[in-house]
């Protein structure tokens, strides 16, 4: 009996134990802070857009603290994320840039460890120069002939997005360039304005406040079509210079969990941070520095990832075998 009694004891200690372990219900997800890796250096473009969704999770109930872990062009905060509890507590900023490394098998992460929750901003790119720089396209592209393998240009990360359109820069002149990659669009603009660089690849986003201060100037619109923000400002396509040889390709921002996150978990992810980018208060300080807001989530959103990634193994080796040539 006594046996009985105590086998029964340890058995309750046990569920006990078990349930102080396990985590919160998905009906009381939240129950605590949320923690978002941003894999850039703070005062970048991703960074600003965390911590104002950040700031409307806030108005929500729920509290995001924004981490920011650079380096590795994005894989070492996103391999953070990929290695976090599968609890919906750490979330993190996936880029284009990272994708890149990805296709390239530059980096041991890859899209299956993630759970996409929801798009953020599509970014498109800028050729900047200091303020005292060419005075156009075309006076930029002169100096890239004469100065051929001379002429440096700044990018967050390499072998992104970014770097890609930095060497296309510099082939649409028949030459090469020398790329000077950072931890993020914040050091690489400051640098820019102070004339440590000769040009940098930037969102809009992260460089609209150098170019409004007089600091830095746009030349040219890695894109289709001019963008709202920058009537002004003239595609390569509209000077003559194709930029796209190997086919379109798109920059983005997005969030996602650690694969295996509980349904309901990442469904409540997806209403949180839905809400925050479809808000009056995200969308129209976003769309007014150059980015695009949509509302694309879940698997869509995954879909669309695999589709850029796919778009990057591509077009990569016919840029960075050929740039180290």
């Amino acid at each position: 009996m006594r046996n009985r009694l105590h086998r029964a004891f340890l058995a309750l200690l046990g569920l006990a134990a078990t349930a102080l372990a396990s985590p919160a219900p998905a009906a009381e997800f939240p129950a605590r802070e949320i923690r978002f890796v941003v894999p850039w250096n703070a005062g970048g473009s991703n960074d600003i857009a965390a911590r104002l969704l950040a700031q409307l999770a806030a108005e929500q109930g729920v509290q995001v603290i924004v981490e920011n872990v650079p380096g590795a062009t994005g894989s070492i905060g996103m391999t953070r994320v990929a290695n976090a509890a599968p609890d919906g507590y750490t979330i993190g900023m996936g880029t284009s840039s990272t994708l890149s490394l990805i296709a390239q098998n530059l980096t041991p992460l890859r899209n299956e460890q993630f759970a996409p929750i929801a798009r953020v901003t599509i970014d498109p790119l800028v050729l900047l120069v200091p303020s005292s720089g060419p005075a156009n396209l075309e006076a930029f592209v002169d100096h890239l002939r004469r100065n051929p393998g001379k002429v440096s240009i700044g990018t967050p990360g390499t072998n992104n997005l970014n770097h890609i359109f930095s060497v296309m820069a510099g082939r649409v002149a028949g030459v090469e360039i020398i790329n000077v990659p950072y931890t993020g669009g914040s050091k690489v603009v400051a640098d820019l304005a102070g004339k440590q660089l000769e040009a940098a690849v930037l969102k809009p986003s992260e460089s609209k406040a150098m170019m409004d201060a007089g600091l830095v100037k746009p030349l040219a619109v890695f894109a289709t079509e001019r963008l709202k923000t920058l009537p002004d400002v003239p595609t390569f396509k509209e000077r003559g210079f194709d930029v796209f040889p190997h086919g379109p390709l798109v920059q983005m921002a997005y969030i996602v969990a650690p694969v295996g996150v509980p349904e309901p978990v990442r469904s409540k992810l997806t209403e949180i941070f839905s809400k925050a980018i479809q808000s009056a208060k995200f969308r129209a300080p976003t769309e007014q520095a150059g980015a695009v807001v949509d509302d694309l989530t879940g698997a869509a959103l995954g879909r669309e990832i695999n589709n850029v990634q796919k778009s990057l193994a591509e077009v990569g080796p016919k840029i960075f075998v050929a740039d180290k040539k």
